[in-house]
C-alpha cells in the first residue's frame, strides 16, 4: 500500500511494476542487470481518486497517459534497482498530490480610471510624435 496523504491509499493491485535493462552508460551491469523500473498505475480504476482528480492527473501525465486509462512511470536513474522503484514510487505520488490541488479560479478585474487615462495620454503622445516624422513641405521658397 502506498500512502499519498492521510486521507489517499493506493492499494497494490492498482501498481504494477516490471524491471527490464536500463539504456546508456553502466559498462557491463547495464548488459547484466535489469534495473530500469516501469511503474504502471490504474489511475482510471482506482477507487482512491476522485473523477476531479483523475482528470487533472490525466493532464499532468500528458505522454505517460495509456488509453486505457493508466499512467506509466519509467525510471531508469541510478544503477539500483531498488533505488530506481522508491523513486519512480516518489514521483507516482507527487503527482497524485499536485492532481488533488485543485486550482483557483482566477477573478477578472477591470483596469482602473487612472489607468485608462495614462494609457490614453501614452497613445496620443506617440501618435503625435509618429505624425511629425513624416514628409516636410517646402512651402517658404
Amino acid at each position: 500500500m502506498l500512502h499519498v496523504t492521510d486521507d489517499i491509499a493506493i492499494q497494490d493491485w492498482e501498481l504494477t511494476e516490471s524491471f527490464n535493462r536500463a539504456s546508456g552508460p553502466g559498462g557491463q551491469n547495464v548488459n547484466k542487470v535489469s534495473t530500469a523500473v516501469e511503474l504502471r498505475f490504474e489511475a482510471e480504476r482506482s477507487p482512491a481518486l476522485a473523477p476531479a482528480a483523475k482528470a487533472r492527473l490525466k493532464r499532468l501525465a500528458g505522454r505517460r497517459w495509456t488509453l486505457d486509462g493508466a499512467l506509466v512511470l519509467r525510471v531508469e536513474d541510478t544503477r539500483s534497482q531498488a533505488r530506481n522503484r522508491e523513486i519512480a514510487r516518489e514521483r507516482l505520488v507527487e503527482l497524485i498530490r499536485q492532481a488533488l490541488v485543485a486550482p483557483r479560479r482566477r477573478i477578472a478585474t477591470k483596469p482602473t480610471y487612472g489607468s485608462k487615462i495614462r494609457r490614453m495620454d501614452t497613445k496620443t503622445r506617440r501618435g503625435t510624435v509618429k505624425s511629425l516624422r513624416g514628409r516636410v513641405d517646402d512651402d517658404s521658397n
